[in-house]
């Protein structure tokens, strides 16, 4: 049998979709990209859009490939059991377990039958994502290391679809980044629903995870995703500049830049606080990149709410943000809010915020310019930075996969040029 994966949403999406891709060899069912006997829908659920995505989705692999057979997992299935149910898979499961999904499926798919399985999480359940040795099509590989969030921001649903916080352990972590790097990785990017909650209730925390990474002789260099900003303090910091592999970039969850918003929103911090965190950040790592997610058009975010973010957006000096307008999800507390503001009203908001990060990221892009900095490479001699600013190389090819010094010379929109560097 051969299976087909269509994987919307975050990396941690991502990355459970890769375990699922390992766990399916194992019965030897091979992975191809079209003309599958099943087709698995690995659904995000983050917002209304988001599900939109995935009955799309779902309904174009019903359409092009009438006989396999369709499973829907993911966080639109947790998030919403029955109205998942109602969408035309064979399959229809939960994303609590990665290794339950690959085994229901194989089931369904030889009795010709079809299923919905659902549990939904409970406080007190472990960490079960299995590991992963590889990560196709990529030159840096994603770890997922913690699953769940218990922060309850009012207008997203996530809690409800990926439970409470639980973490890998350091064994498991040390075990997989070796496994990557006996598999040419050189780069690994760690992430989770809430990494900055990482080790919650252990003995450990979001440090140790990266000494464990950056202790693995193959990996040259360690990286993280999105990040809550009241989570990070000083002694965290000085604990990722002690590790020369770390990568001086920092996603910091923003959402908004008016306090008034970020309180309705139910964020735990304020923008004096989110200001001086980036400036310390700024004074401990020389050339980091700050990149950010932006909402617009929250309930209840007047002209000004709105002007006063885009204000902080520019006092910052975002390295990169991604704009997208809210839309209320069903069973948050948000949604006795109402959605009082035009679709027209949020599209124009978001315009004038992403041309406002725009200029940020031309701007901070400009920083790089005569600086000597190591890349990452991927194809057609392109990479990323260690700041994760890409690079596109002029003049002789480069392999993928492999680490240079190049001089920048110029900066673009989007992206710096240089040269290859003796240095």
């Amino acid at each position: 049998m051969t299976v087909e994966f269509i994987t919307l949403g975050c990396k941690v999406n991502q990355y459970e979709t890769q375990a699922m891709k390992e766990a399916f060899s194992l019965y030897g069912v091979s992975p191809v990209s079209s003309g599958a006997d099943i087709i698995v829908i690995n659904s995000c659920s983050v917002t209304a859009e988001s599900d939109r995505k995935t009955r799309q989705a779902l309904n174009r692999a019903k359409r092009n490939n009438p006989g396999a057979i369709t499973v829907l997992t993911g966080c639109m299935v947790q998030a919403f059991p029955d109205a998942s149910k109602n969408l035309g898979a064979d399959l229809v499961i939960g994303n609590k377990d990665v290794s339950a999904v690959v085994e229901k499926t194989i089931k369904t798919a030889n009795s010709k039958t079809r299923d919905f399985s659902y549990s939904p999480h409970e406080t007190g359940d472990k960490y079960n994502t299995p590991n992963i040795t590889a990560f196709e099509d990529r030159t840096r590989a994603f770890m997922k290391i913690e699953d769940g969030c218990d922060r309850f921001c009012s207008y997203c649903i996530i809690p409800y679809a990926r439970g409470r916080v639980r973490s890998k352990s350091i064994e498991n972590i040390k075990t997989e980044a070796e496994s990557l790097a006996e598999n040419g990785f050189s780069e690994v990017v760690l992430v989770g629903i809430n990494l900055s909650a990482y080790g919650k209730g252990e003995s450990f925390n979001l440090c140790d995870a990266v000494d464990a990474v950056c202790s693995v002789g193959g990996i040259k260099r360690v990286r993280l995703g999105s990040l809550e900003p009241d989570h990070i303090t000083d002694e965290m910091l000085a604990r990722f500049k002690a590790q020369e592999k770390f990568c001086p970039q920092f996603h910091l969850s923003l959402q908004s830049g008016s306090d008034k918003t970020l309180k309705q929103m139910n964020r735990h911090y304020d923008t004096a606080f989110y200001a001086d965190l980036v400036e310390r950040i700024r004074k401990i790592f020389k050339d980091a990149a700050i990149t950010t997610d932006i909402m617009v058009g929250f309930s209840g975010e007047t002209e000004q709410d709105f002007e006063d973010s885009v204000d902080f957006v520019k006092k910052i000096g975002f390295a990169r943000a991604h704009v997208f307008p809210y839309s209320v999800r069903p069973g948050t507390v948000a949604e006795n809010y109402g959605d009082k503001i035009p679709n027209s009203e949020k599209t124009r908001r978001a315009h004038i915020m992403q041309q406002t990060a725009a200029l940020c990221e031309k701007e901070f892009l400009k920083t790089l310019v005569g600086k000597t900095v190591s890349v990452l490479f991927e194809r057609n001699n392109e990479g990323y930075t260690e700041n994760y600013s890409k690079v596109k190389l002029i003049g002789e090819q480069v392999p993928e996969g492999t680490i240079q010094s190049v001089k920048i010379t110029e900066a673009f929109d989007t992206h710096v040029s240089g040269t290859l560097s003796n240095i």
